[in-house]
């Protein structure tokens, strides 16, 4: 594990997406409010927001972090759904792990409850879009043009 012990304090915040790719049938289940299994988002958020807070449980030699704010956001388009995490912490480590942590179990929750109207749901990506904070100040992934 390395030594964050000599690093400043500073607040520090990450974003993570992760992108789902749902059928018809599945994204009809996800709007729904009488889904088989309850709430789909409002599952899928709590399980983002929980994983977030376990990411040192999850990742061998990650800080554990004592965060100070995680959302989860869900944007449902027709192919799918976009499914955003943020973390921040004011401490001497980035939240990267935790944001794609919690968009990645995020992403895992949205197929355990739609697996029985549609096995084909594909998780298409994980990536992280945007960090600040610490030494390397500010990073953000290049959009794509057009």
């Amino acid at each position: 594990m390395v030594d964050v012990g000599e690093k400043p304090a500073t607040t520090r915040v990450a974003i993570a997406e992760a992108r789902v790719k749902l059928g018809r049938k599945a994204l009809a289940e996800a709007k729904s409010d009488n889904s088989k299994k309850g709430d789909v988002l409002a599952a899928v958020r709590l399980a983002g927001i929980q994983a977030a807070k376990q990411t040192s449980q999850l990742i061998p030699l990650c800080h554990q972090l004592s965060l100070s704010n995680v959302t989860v956001d869900i944007e449902l388009e027709t192919s799918g759904a976009i499914i955003v995490c943020r973390a921040k912490t004011t401490g001497p480590t980035g939240v990267e792990m935790e944001a794609m942590t919690g968009a990645s179990v995020a992403a895992l929750t949205m197929y355990d409850m739609l697996k029985a109207v549609e096995r084909g749901i594909e998780i298409q990506s994980i990536r992280l879009l945007d960090k600040q904070g610490g030494r390397s100040g500010h990073w953000q992934r290049k959009r794509p043009r057009g």
